[in-house]
């Protein structure tokens, strides 16, 4: 079977493209040369070249909370285009199999945790990720629509939690909070730093799931995507604190220095855990602690600095 892949360069798509099971498949990996999914025009001449059976959209722009508040115009305009684009021109050319993926940001900031599948679009967004929110959902109801009209569209969105793992981003402007921590408390440590700075008072929860285990997850799915629900939550079930992060980080690192609470600066939500019923009823569970995935992330990181 032959599977295309969008952002196959970036660390979930490269995390997808690298599992074992990709081998049973026919993975195409686009580069954005290749394939420019800003263009519908090109999305057309690719898949009716290249006729793939299925699709796995991983594409999109992506980073932590300071680059979604520093440029929310952008995450909302490119992630609607390539998700929108991509989605539809599927859907003509007559593609059956799509995997889209979501983010558990699409919920609502205030919703009951653990987040049901069933509470998107029951509440207010969270605004410091605002405007990624709303392209996402937008992609995931248009798969609906899509699906509505047309029943033999197998057409599922997948909602992980928060990741992170190998290939993940270490630029401090758009990393996610586990690579920004391990880059912060590496420079501590190297640096000689006596403290390092938290953001609010550590308090607020998240859920992170190693990348490898989110690509298993999408492997496992995709031979009976035809059964699937329209959504479908991807995580631990285990949530911890901000500070509990940097804890575990520093303990893996080795760094003995202080932490610091800058109240002034934006948290995002509470807590933001998944409710992961409907994937562990399939038979579906990570395999991966969070200190085995912290651990390889770092050795990764160095190999990174090598």
């Amino acid at each position: 079977m032959r599977v295309l892949l969008t952002g196959g360069t970036g660390m979930v798509g490269r995390n997808i493209k690298e599992h074992e099971n990709a081998r049973h498949y026919d993975v195409l990996t686009p580069s954005r040369k290749e394939l420019d999914l800003t263009s519908r025009k090109q999305i057309r001449i690719y898949l009716e070249t290249n006729s793939p059976e299925y699709i796995i959209h991983a594409a999109g722009l992506v980073g932590g909370i300071h680059a979604n508040i520093a440029n929310p115009s952008r995450f909302l305009i490119e992630n609607l285009e390539i998700g929108c684009n991509l989605i539809s021109e599927a859907a003509k050319i007559g593609v059956k199999n799509i995997i889209n993926l979501g983010s558990s940001c699409m919920y609502p900031k205030n919703g009951p945790n653990p987040l049901k599948e069933e509470y998107l679009l029951n509440g207010l967004l969270e605004p410091t990720n605002e405007g990624y929110a709303i392209a996402k959902i937008a992609a995931q109801r248009l798969c609906d629509y899509l699906r509505i009209e047309d029943n033999s569209r197998n057409y599922v969105t997948l909602m992980p939690c928060n990741l992170y793992g190998k290939y993940d981003n270490y630029n401090p402007e758009r990393s996610h909070l586990i690579a920004s921590i391990i880059v912060k408390l590496h420079d501590a440590k190297i640096n000689n730093k006596n403290s390092v700075e938290i953001w609010g008072d550590g308090k607020v929860r998240r859920e992170f799931m190693y990348a490898k285990d989110f690509a298993d997850a999408v492997w496992f799915v995709l031979p009976m995507i035809s059964q699937l629900p329209h959504i479908i939550n991807v995580g631990t079930g285990k949530d911890y604190s901000i500070f509990d992060y940097y804890k575990k980080v520093s303990e893996i690192l080795g760094f003995e220095g202080a932490f610091t609470f800058n109240l002034r600066k934006p948290t995002g939500m509470k807590q933001k855990l998944l409710d992961v019923k409907k994937i562990n009823d399939l038979g579906w569970l990570p395999q991966n602690s969070l200190g085995s995935g912290i651990k390889k992330t770092y050795s990764h990181y160095l190999n990174c600095l090598a």
